[in-house]
């Protein structure tokens, strides 16, 4: 036990039995450093051996944009459209009370156990031209599999559980007292959602789109099974750059590799300066 002086008066601190700061720091820094720091920064410096003419001519390639664009368009596609449904599953299954609501908990997860090459042959399976899904909409007109919606389709299946498992204890921590009591001062249910309780949820649904995104940005076995991959119209960065490797084009790979590590890092920033600014905003931490 250690004793310290604050404002004149002793406090008595029992030992944490979680190790101090200056260790868990430190292993924290080596842990990240191992893991991520180093194999990002050999692939930077990898693509620093090219040279700024080469490294700009590979980035500018219309190939290489028309990929990256597909990857970074369609996961952001994707993640707005978890971010309202996967806001709904959370509330019906935080809200509600009905038969089968663990089922439909643990269905949520599918996504995180399903090897993604499974769900991508299921996916073109059902939204395909023959199959139960996509022939009822080719016979209206529209296609799915095999077009950049497919891989909007595929994106939006694995990255739902972010959401949801974001929100989902977040809402359950609001008690439902708090609508109750908005209610009774007169205000109306989509004012009780939008001004009550939608600005203590923000930080978390703006987290569980970042994880949706980042988790869409380099998604690769769900995809190419339903995208199609055309070049120009349905190939994403991460087959472009396992093609390039099959090509042992290896300055190609770590040149689009770079592109999009340097975009990715720029969008999370970015949506992690909003979620600190709506916590100090709306009080919530």
């Amino acid at each position: 036990m250690t004793t310290t002086i604050a404002n004149g008066r002793w406090w008595f601190r029992k030992p944490s039995v979680i190790p101090g700061f200056g260790v868990t720091f430190g292993f924290a820094v080596c842990y990240l450093t191992l893991l991520i720091l180093i194999p990002l920064s050999a692939l930077v410096w990898r693509s620093a051996d090219l040279g700024w003419n080469a490294f700009w001519s590979l980035a500018t390639d219309p190939r290489t944009l028309s990929a990256l664009k597909t990857s970074f368009g369609s996961a952001f596609i994707a993640a707005l459209i978890n971010m309202v449904f996967g806001l709904i599953v959370a509330w019906v299954l935080v809200r509600y009370s009905f038969p089968g609501r663990r089922i439909v908990d643990a269905i949520v997860d599918l996504p995180f156990a399903l090897p993604t090459a499974v769900a991508g042959i299921s996916l073109a399976m059902l939204y395909g031209p023959n199959g139960p899904i996509g022939g009822v909409l080719a016979q209206a007109g529209i296609k799915i599999a095999f077009t950049p919606a497919g891989i909007v389709v595929a994106l939006v299946f694995i990255g739902l559980p972010f959401v949801v498992r974001t929100v989902q204890p977040v809402l359950e921590e609001i008690d439902r007292e708090v609508e109750e009591a908005a209610a009774t001062l007169g205000a109306s249910r989509f004012k009780t959602v939008s001004r009550v309780l939608l600005p203590g949820m923000t930080p978390a649904i703006l987290t569980g789109f970042a994880l949706a995104l980042a988790r869409g940005i380099g998604e690769y076995g769900s995809v190419i099974f339903i995208a199609g991959n055309i070049p120009y119209v349905s190939e994403i960065a991460p087959l472009l750059i396992v093609i390039r490797l099959e090509e042992f084009n290896y300055a190609a790979a770590t040149a689009v590799g770079a592109i999009m590590l340097a975009i990715s890092f720029a969008m999370l920033l970015f949506i992690n300066v909003i979620q600190a600014w709506s916590r100090r905003r709306f009080g919530h931490v």
